[in-house]
Protein backbone atom coordinates (compact mmCIF):
# COMPACT_ATOMS: atom_id res chain seq x y z
CA UNK A 1 0.00 0.00 0.00
CA UNK A 2 1.08 3.38 -1.04
CA UNK A 3 2.68 5.36 1.78
CA UNK A 4 0.00 9.03 1.90
CA UNK A 5 0.46 12.37 2.77
CA UNK A 6 -1.37 14.96 2.97
CA UNK A 7 0.44 18.11 2.42
CA UNK A 8 -1.35 21.45 3.13
CA UNK A 9 -0.53 24.73 1.33
CA UNK A 10 -2.23 27.38 0.41
CA UNK A 11 0.49 28.45 -2.74
CA UNK A 12 -1.22 26.17 -5.42
CA UNK A 13 1.81 26.21 -7.35
CA UNK A 14 3.86 24.89 -4.68
CA UNK A 15 1.77 22.52 -4.07
CA UNK A 16 1.56 21.39 -7.26
CA UNK A 17 5.32 21.01 -7.24
CA UNK A 18 5.56 18.99 -4.28
CA UNK A 19 3.28 16.96 -4.97
CA UNK A 20 4.59 15.71 -8.37
CA UNK A 21 8.22 15.54 -6.48
CA UNK A 22 6.63 13.17 -4.18
CA UNK A 23 4.46 11.43 -6.79
CA UNK A 24 8.15 10.74 -8.37
CA UNK A 25 9.22 8.87 -5.18
CA UNK A 26 5.28 6.89 -5.41
CA UNK A 27 4.15 8.80 -2.39
CA UNK A 28 0.34 9.35 -2.72
CA UNK A 29 -0.33 13.22 -2.02
CA UNK A 30 -3.79 14.08 -0.45
CA UNK A 31 -3.77 18.59 -1.25
CA UNK A 32 -5.86 20.62 1.02
CA UNK A 33 -5.44 24.38 0.30
CA UNK A 34 -6.59 25.72 3.82
CA UNK A 35 -6.80 24.96 7.43
CA UNK A 36 -10.16 24.12 7.42
CA UNK A 37 -9.91 21.87 4.18
CA UNK A 38 -7.22 20.65 6.17
CA UNK A 39 -8.92 19.29 9.21
CA UNK A 40 -11.94 18.40 6.92
CA UNK A 41 -9.77 15.84 4.84
CA UNK A 42 -7.88 14.63 8.32
CA UNK A 43 -10.89 14.08 9.65
CA UNK A 44 -12.06 12.10 6.84
CA UNK A 45 -9.18 9.91 5.78
CA UNK A 46 -7.36 9.87 9.27
CA UNK A 47 -6.46 6.16 9.40
CA UNK A 48 -5.16 6.57 6.00
CA UNK A 49 -2.69 9.16 6.10
CA UNK A 50 0.72 8.54 7.59
CA UNK A 51 2.47 11.61 7.43
CA UNK A 52 1.22 15.43 7.41
CA UNK A 53 3.17 18.58 5.61
CA UNK A 54 1.76 21.51 7.20
CA UNK A 55 1.96 25.72 5.99
CA UNK A 56 1.59 27.89 8.82
CA UNK A 57 0.27 30.77 7.32
CA UNK A 58 -3.09 29.07 6.00
CA UNK A 59 -6.51 30.93 4.90
CA UNK A 60 -9.75 29.89 7.09
CA UNK A 61 -7.93 28.49 10.35
CA UNK A 62 -4.11 29.10 10.49
CA UNK A 63 -1.51 26.15 10.52
CA UNK A 64 -0.96 26.44 13.95
CA UNK A 65 -4.37 25.89 15.40
CA UNK A 66 -4.65 22.64 12.95
CA UNK A 67 -1.49 21.26 14.17
CA UNK A 68 -2.98 21.65 17.93
CA UNK A 69 -6.64 20.10 16.72
CA UNK A 70 -4.82 16.89 15.43
CA UNK A 71 -2.53 16.64 17.95
CA UNK A 72 -5.86 16.23 20.56
CA UNK A 73 -6.45 13.58 18.17
CA UNK A 74 -3.67 11.93 16.65
CA UNK A 75 0.34 10.98 16.84
CA UNK A 76 0.53 11.14 12.88
CA UNK A 77 3.75 12.59 11.75
CA UNK A 78 3.90 16.60 11.18
CA UNK A 79 6.50 18.45 9.40
CA UNK A 80 5.85 22.61 9.34
CA UNK A 81 7.04 23.90 6.23
CA UNK A 82 6.89 27.86 6.27
CA UNK A 83 7.82 30.71 6.03
CA UNK A 84 8.35 31.82 9.18
CA UNK A 85 11.94 31.80 10.14
CA UNK A 86 11.52 33.63 13.76
CA UNK A 87 12.89 31.22 16.03
CA UNK A 88 10.38 31.56 18.57
CA UNK A 89 8.03 30.65 15.86
CA UNK A 90 10.01 27.67 15.85
CA UNK A 91 9.85 26.80 19.26
CA UNK A 92 6.15 27.46 19.38
CA UNK A 93 5.90 24.94 16.29
CA UNK A 94 7.86 22.35 18.07
CA UNK A 95 6.62 22.99 21.13
CA UNK A 96 2.53 22.68 19.78
CA UNK A 97 3.51 19.38 18.62
CA UNK A 98 5.24 19.54 15.23
CA UNK A 99 7.59 16.67 14.38
CA UNK A 100 9.73 18.62 12.51
CA UNK A 101 10.00 22.36 11.31
CA UNK A 102 11.80 23.50 7.95
CA UNK A 103 11.71 26.87 6.61
CA UNK A 104 10.94 28.08 3.15
CA UNK A 105 12.84 28.68 0.73
CA UNK A 106 13.96 24.70 0.90
CA UNK A 107 15.68 22.60 -1.01
CA UNK A 108 13.05 19.21 -2.33
CA UNK A 109 15.86 17.16 -1.03
CA UNK A 110 15.87 17.86 2.16
CA UNK A 111 12.12 17.87 2.98
CA UNK A 112 12.50 14.10 0.81
CA UNK A 113 14.81 13.49 3.47
CA UNK A 114 12.86 14.84 6.24
CA UNK A 115 10.21 12.65 5.52
CA UNK A 116 12.05 9.71 5.03
CA UNK A 117 13.75 9.69 8.63
CA UNK A 118 10.15 10.82 9.57
CA UNK A 119 8.40 7.58 8.50
CA UNK A 120 11.27 5.40 9.58
CA UNK A 121 10.53 6.30 12.76
CA UNK A 122 6.75 5.83 13.10
CA UNK A 123 8.11 2.33 11.49
CA UNK A 124 10.79 1.82 13.90
CA UNK A 125 8.08 2.78 16.47
CA UNK A 126 5.62 0.55 15.31
CA UNK A 127 8.17 -2.32 15.09
CA UNK A 128 8.92 -1.79 18.41
CA UNK A 129 5.16 -1.66 19.44
CA UNK A 130 4.65 -5.23 17.85
CA UNK A 131 7.67 -6.34 19.98
CA UNK A 132 6.39 -5.45 23.56
CA UNK A 133 2.73 -6.53 22.95
CA UNK A 134 1.75 -6.10 26.50
CA UNK A 135 5.12 -4.28 28.09
CA UNK A 136 4.56 -1.75 30.49
CA UNK A 137 7.45 -0.39 32.14
CA UNK A 138 6.96 1.90 35.06
CA UNK A 139 9.37 4.83 36.47
CA UNK A 140 7.79 5.64 39.96
CA UNK A 141 4.00 6.46 39.16
CA UNK A 142 4.79 6.71 35.96
CA UNK A 143 3.47 4.30 33.17
CA UNK A 144 4.51 3.44 29.71
CA UNK A 145 3.05 1.08 27.82
CA UNK A 146 5.01 0.41 25.01
CA UNK A 147 2.78 -2.16 22.82
CA UNK A 148 -0.09 1.13 23.11
CA UNK A 149 2.45 3.75 23.01
CA UNK A 150 0.32 4.89 25.46
CA UNK A 151 2.16 7.25 28.73
CA UNK A 152 -0.15 7.83 31.95
CA UNK A 153 0.92 9.48 35.47
CA UNK A 154 -1.67 8.68 38.26
CA UNK A 155 -4.10 6.94 35.91
CA UNK A 156 -4.27 10.29 33.52
CA UNK A 157 -2.94 9.88 29.91
CA UNK A 158 -0.47 11.85 28.63
CA UNK A 159 -0.33 12.97 24.90
CA UNK A 160 2.88 13.18 23.45
CA UNK A 161 4.11 14.17 20.02
CA UNK A 162 5.98 11.25 17.75
CA UNK A 163 9.36 12.54 19.11
CA UNK A 164 8.24 13.69 22.36
CA UNK A 165 7.37 9.83 22.81
CA UNK A 166 11.29 8.57 20.93
CA UNK A 167 12.84 10.72 23.60
CA UNK A 168 11.14 9.40 26.56
CA UNK A 169 11.78 6.24 25.24
CA UNK A 170 15.32 6.88 25.09
CA UNK A 171 15.61 8.03 28.41
CA UNK A 172 13.10 4.54 29.59
CA UNK A 173 15.81 2.20 27.99
CA UNK A 174 18.50 4.19 30.21
CA UNK A 175 16.43 4.48 33.50
CA UNK A 176 18.57 5.91 36.49
CA UNK A 177 21.60 6.57 34.16
CA UNK A 178 22.64 9.91 32.83
CA UNK A 179 22.24 9.70 29.05
CA UNK A 180 24.34 12.28 27.07
CA UNK A 181 23.10 14.96 24.82
CA UNK A 182 24.81 13.29 21.81
CA UNK A 183 22.98 9.72 22.61
CA UNK A 184 19.84 11.68 23.07
CA UNK A 185 19.61 13.32 19.60
CA UNK A 186 21.32 10.29 17.72
CA UNK A 187 18.51 8.34 19.21
CA UNK A 188 15.27 10.32 18.33
CA UNK A 189 17.16 12.60 15.44
CA UNK A 190 19.78 10.50 13.81
CA UNK A 191 20.03 12.02 10.43
CA UNK A 192 17.44 14.19 10.41
CA UNK A 193 19.69 16.89 13.29
CA UNK A 194 19.86 20.06 11.47
CA UNK A 195 22.32 21.68 13.99
CA UNK A 196 20.55 23.67 16.19
CA UNK A 197 21.48 23.19 19.35
CA UNK A 198 18.94 23.95 21.66
CA UNK A 199 16.53 21.27 20.04
CA UNK A 200 16.64 18.95 22.62
CA UNK A 201 16.48 21.19 25.39
CA UNK A 202 13.12 22.37 23.73
CA UNK A 203 11.69 18.86 23.60
CA UNK A 204 12.67 18.00 27.11
CA UNK A 205 11.30 20.84 28.25
CA UNK A 206 7.76 19.52 26.76
CA UNK A 207 8.41 16.59 28.59
CA UNK A 208 8.53 18.28 31.59
CA UNK A 209 5.79 20.49 30.89
CA UNK A 210 3.43 17.29 30.39
CA UNK A 211 5.11 14.77 32.70
CA UNK A 212 6.63 17.31 35.33
CA UNK A 213 3.23 19.08 35.40
CA UNK A 214 2.63 18.51 38.76
CA UNK A 215 4.90 20.59 41.45
CA UNK A 216 3.56 18.10 44.51
CA UNK A 217 4.74 15.09 42.31
CA UNK A 218 8.47 13.60 42.29
CA UNK A 219 10.14 14.98 39.40
CA UNK A 220 10.73 12.12 37.09
CA UNK A 221 13.45 14.53 34.42
CA UNK A 222 16.54 15.50 35.59
CA UNK A 223 19.25 17.82 34.25
CA UNK A 224 22.94 15.65 34.43
CA UNK A 225 24.99 18.96 34.37
CA UNK A 226 27.85 18.57 31.81
CA UNK A 227 26.28 15.53 30.50
CA UNK A 228 22.76 15.70 29.65
CA UNK A 229 19.73 13.99 31.13
CA UNK A 230 17.71 10.91 33.00
CA UNK A 231 14.43 9.24 33.68
CA UNK A 232 14.93 8.62 37.45
CA UNK A 233 12.18 8.12 40.18
CA UNK A 234 15.41 8.32 42.95
CA UNK A 235 16.57 11.54 42.79
CA UNK A 236 14.72 13.26 45.92
CA UNK A 237 15.23 17.03 46.02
Amino acid sequence: MATTIMLVEDEHGLADSIATELGFLNYQVVKAYDGQQALDTFNDQATDIDLIILDWMLPKVDGFSVLKRIRRVSQVPIIMLTARTYIGDKVAGLTGGADDYITKPFEMEELIARIDVALRHGKQNQTAKQAATGEVKTVGDLKIDLAAKQVSRHGQIIALTQREYELLVALLQNVDRPCSRDELLDHVWGTAFDGQPNILDVYIRQLRAKIDADPHDLRLIHTVRGTGYMLSANVRP
